[in-house]
């Protein structure tokens, strides 16, 4: 099955690329691997939630945040494929990286990236398991809660 018709089975839709917010490209082929930028859950080019993730009055909890993280997966696949010419040319996933801003006391960064990971494996199968690091961090671009890179592969 292609990606593409494996994304129609999910009912998911790539989304436009977002234009970059500062000086970089949203995803770089080299021989054959794709990498990405940064990846915010950006939807119809904007940020669903702002802020920290945690647990409490203010905060995004992290079933909001692991959504996010889906989004920015599904973000990614879409600069990897517009990069490439067509998402039918990207074989798997080889690396995730994830950004959490969560406050101080809060550890389940790799729970919210979760939610990247099982995307990635819904879309690209047993070629969607990757190697992964779940980073919490202070800030992101734009107060994100989540941000997440990937690399990709092509035949």
């Amino acid at each position: 099955m292609t990606i593409s018709a494996r994304l129609a089975e999910l009912g998911l839709e790539l989304p436009e690329v977002v234009p970059p917010v500062a000086a970089y490209v949203p995803a770089k082929l080299h021989g054959n691997l794709v990498y990405t930028a940064g990846q915010l859950p950006f939807v119809s080019g904007g940020l669903p939630a702002t802020g920290k993730v945690g647990d409490g009055h203010g905060l995004v909890p992290a079933s909001d945040a692991a959504s996010y993280a889906r989004q920015s997966a599904l973000n990614a696949i879409a600069a990897a494929a517009a990069v490439v010419g067509g998402v039918d040319k990207l074989t798997g996933v080889l690396k995730v990286t994830g950004f959490v801003a969560s406050v101080p006391e809060f550890t389940g960064q790799p729970g919210v990236i979760n939610g990247a990971s099982e995307l990635l494996g819904e879309v690209f199968g047993e070629d969607g398991r990757h190697a992964r690091s779940a980073v919490g961090v202070p800030v992101l671009p734009l107060d994100s809660p989540v941000e997440v890179e990937v690399v990709f592969t092509l035949a």
